[in-house]
């Protein structure tokens, strides 16, 4: 036993060197891991460090000339996001004021505004936003929204029997940093080493290697040894990226942190062993370097709208829900936003953690099988 134990620890760390060897030669991997991995959580904290546009000047057309119109107008002034600066006459005046960047926005009041509103027919407002910021589009949205909404509450002539007033306890600037950056964070970890190992396992491939990369001595033996050696150089990178990437950046970019230190490492420890083995699993399908580079613009985004951080998860259709159990960023995503944001201790995030765990199982044995099928791939000697 103790020979055995001796020999399976010496070829453990002859598979975990190699791996580190194949990662620090692999110059697309290295870009990957630390210059997109270390770059891309910081820049999207960057650019949306703000989080909110208060003010932002929109032109207006009143092509009713009515007294509602005018009303419209004078409660869109009022709101915190937007801020009438210039009354058009035609739309050609106000296109060229957002074409000079006087304007962000446009709000066109058709002619038949308060006709509709006296006849209590719908009544449309037109809106045409500055797209060079999201946050532009956010903040013509949500004022023009907030200022039907309150003027279909006074002109309506039903009781409201239930007083209500909403809270917004988390956000209550409604913040695209603590929107956005809350989910996207975490994508970067599972996003980046997905690539990274997949581009290595598409370039062994194309040079008719195997991606176990099993020394000869196992004679295509010691599966569970390659998955963990190889593993384990990938977890002990991922980590120290995951802590920057979930504490580091936050702190800089200055997204509220309402968890302990030990919460988000503990959040980390199984996020990132998950993603490590998920992406053993589905690497083993790539066959080409470059197909990775097609897979990073189709799956990024569906990984994140996924994780419900922009359309409520109870409003998922059962099939998408049942998709989204696939990718680790799914439950990581949301303990964290629960946890960061919320306030959440790591019992309430429990349920997440326990999905991540039976990732782990799961996609460590299908590693494993995705091994034992790819190691018959003759080697190349090293």
């Amino acid at each position: 036993m103790k020979r055995y134990i001796e020999a399976w620890i010496r070829d453990w760390m002859l598979i975990f060197s190699r791996e580190l060897r194949h990662i620090f030669s692999d110059g697309g991997v290295m870009v990957i891991f630390f210059l997109a991995g270390l770059v891309y959580p910081l820049l999207y904290g960057i650019i949306y460090h703000n989080g909110t546009v208060d003010d932002m000047p929109v032109a207006v057309i009143d092509a009713s000339g009515s007294a509602a119109g005018r009303e419209f107008i004078r409660k869109l002034d009022a709101t915190r996001e937007l801020a009438v600066t210039r009354s058009c006459p035609a739309i050609a005046e106000a296109e060229k004021l957002m074409q000079e960047r006087e304007v962000h926005g446009i709000v066109l009041i058709p002619e038949d505004f308060d006709l509709c509103l006296a006849e209590g027919r719908q009544a449309h407002v037109s809106t045409y936003a500055d797209m060079s910021s999201f946050l532009y589009y956010k903040n013509l949205s949500m004022g023009v929204n907030n200022v039907m909404l309150d003027s279909m509450r006074e002109m309506s002539l039903l009781p409201q029997p239930v007083l209500y007033e909403a809270s917004m306890p988390y956000n209550r600037t409604f913040s695209y940093t603590l929107f956005f950056l809350s989910a996207v964070l975490l994508i970067v970890i599972q996003q980046t080493m997905f690539y990274g190992i997949s581009m290595l396992t598409g370039t062994m491939r194309e040079e008719n290697r195997s991606f176990a990369v099993l020394p000869d001595m196992l004679n295509g033996k010691g599966i569970s040894r390659s998955v963990l050696g190889r593993g384990v150089a990938y977890w002990l990178i991922y980590m120290a990226i995951g802590i920057y990437v979930a504490v580091i950046v936050p702190a800089v970019t200055g997204l509220p942190r309402n968890c302990s230190f030990g919460s988000i490492i503990v959040l980390l420890l199984f996020y990132v062993t998950a993603c490590v083995v998920f992406s053993f699993t589905f690497s083993a399908l790539i066959r080409h370097r470059e197909t990775v580079f097609i897979m990073f613009l189709f799956m990024s985004p569906v990984c994140l709208f996924l994780t419900g951080f922009a359309w409520p998860q109870s409003n998922f259709p059962p099939v998408w829900e049942v998709f989204s159990w696939i990718f680790p960023s799914t439950f990581a995503v949301r303990a964290f936003i629960d946890m960061n944001t919320a306030g959440a201790s790591l019992c309430m995030a429990g349920g997440n953690i326990a999905a991540l765990s039976v990732q782990i199982v799961v996609y460590y044995i299908l590693s494993c099988a995705a091994s034992v099928i790819l190691s018959e791939t003759p080697l190349r000697q090293e």
